[in-house]
């Protein structure tokens, strides 16, 4: 019988330490997404069109689920599969992304609703000003100014929808993450 809860309870204390790792790194990522969105909101609005930004945010929430992924591993005695690695990285990834899309709801929809036009005119004039330095035509400038004109990014609606492909896409990364991060097995020691 105390050989059944031996058997258990290592399944149980990974459960939790995956848990606790993607609670805590989805909590740091829902929270730094919150920080750099009220400061270009507080400080300067012209990072909401900052591609340098962008750049910066993407490295960094790649470099924290590195770590993320890299932490519970270690924490694992580094066996850690496929499936143990994707769900570490699905429930970080969920906190973070419900945080920063329930803030965001607020922020543009209740406390500054006229926040996104202001924001869709800076994305309008940081685009056309890429494209310019890239030697677009001027058809082309004009397509995709048009194209952001027209679209609605920040109501309620938009934010749930962007949540939802938000989701999809990144858990392209996680399935990448899990392939690379997973325990290499040797099947003569299985």
């Amino acid at each position: 019988n105390s050989y059944i809860c031996k058997l258990i309870k290592p399944k149980q204390t990974m459960n939790e330490i995956i848990k606790k790792n993607g609670i805590n790194f989805g909590l740091i990522n829902g929270l730094i997404s919150i920080f750099i969105t009220l400061y270009a909101y507080l400080f300067n609005l012209e990072l909401f069109g900052s591609l340098w930004l962008l750049l910066f945010i993407v490295i960094f929430y790649l470099a924290i689920n590195i770590i993320l992924l890299l932490k519970t591993k270690k924490e694992l005695n580094n066996i850690f599969n496929f499936k143990q690695a994707f769900t570490t990285y699905f429930i970080c990834l969920i906190i973070g992304v419900s945080i920063t899309v329930l803030f965001n709801i607020i922020l543009f929809n209740i406390v500054d609703d006229e926040l996104g036009e202001k924001v869709k005119e800076i994305s309008m004039e940081s685009t056309a000003d890429f494209m310019k330095k890239m030697g677009a035509p001027t058809s082309e400038i004009k397509k995709a100014v048009e194209g952001i004109e027209a679209s609605d990014n920040y109501s309620v609606l938009a934010q749930i929808k962007g949540f939802f492909t938000n989701i999809a896409v990144s858990s392209i990364f996680g399935l990448i993450f899990a392939a690379i991060f997973k325990s290499k097995t040797n099947i003569f020691n299985e």
